[in-house]
């Protein structure tokens, strides 16, 4: 296996482990303000086979990871009923930030293992690389899967923050962008525009990161 091939399997296994946290995050947040239908499906989990989304969270990461570009993705959504919620409105602010919110906690413990793991490299052997390059990759992933989905488009979480904190006589406007999220969402990508946003958050942690050393 090549040294490209094995990067691209540490960046993949990294997101696949920060969307499961992700998930898991609306869940638990969604169950602590009322909702169980996440915890009835299974779905506070850190399994990461309850959350994978066979493009989102392997074929997508592993094609921008190939191709040099900011590794993001995502997994299956949590189902939530904010009708089960007792505060609606307030339920959909936080369950929506807690996904990003848990990323920019893991990505901070990720920090913490680069840091711990660093002066060990000397007497280290491949296990220890490996876990090494994992926590960086790990810190860098979380930190873009957080701006990644607090960008103001539906489906992502930052627009159901921006939703939430909408005065009611919005919402029919909030319904029509829903509609039309995912189609925006695949434009920004497409075009380049969704890249513009996400390298320098990505330049901006490895700088760190690479600086530390």
């Amino acid at each position: 296996m090549s040294e490209q091939t094995i990067l691209v399997v540490v960046q993949v296994v990294a997101l696949v482990l920060a969307v499961s946290f992700h998930e898991s995050a609306h869940g638990l947040v969604a169950l602590a303000c009322g909702d169980p239908t996440a915890r009835d499906l299974g779905r506070i989990s850190l399994n990461p086979l309850r959350h994978i989304d066979p493009v989102g969270s392997l074929l997508l990461p592993a094609l921008l990871a190939f191709a040099g570009a900011p590794v993001f993705g995502w997994a299956k959504p949590v189902p939530v009923m904010l009708a089960r919620t007792r505060a609606p409105r307030r339920a959909h602010f936080l369950i929506s930030a807690a996904g990003p919110v848990s990323n920019l906690l893991l990505a901070g413990c990720s920090a913490a293992a680069v840091a711990w793991l660093r002066p060990q490299l000397e007497d280290g052997g491949l296990v220890l690389h490996l876990a090494l390059s994992l926590a960086v990759f790990s810190v860098v992933v979380n930190v873009v899967l957080a701006v990644f989905n607090l960008l103001p488009i539906p489906p992502l979480d930052g627009f159901g923050v921006l939703e939430s904190l909408l005065p009611r006589s919005l919402a029919p406007l909030a319904a029509f962008l829903r509609r039309f999220g995912m189609a925006i969402l695949l434009l920004a990508i497409f075009t380049g525009a969704l890249r513009s946003v996400l390298a320098p958050a990505q330049r901006l942690v490895l700088g760190w990161l690479l600086g530390r050393g």
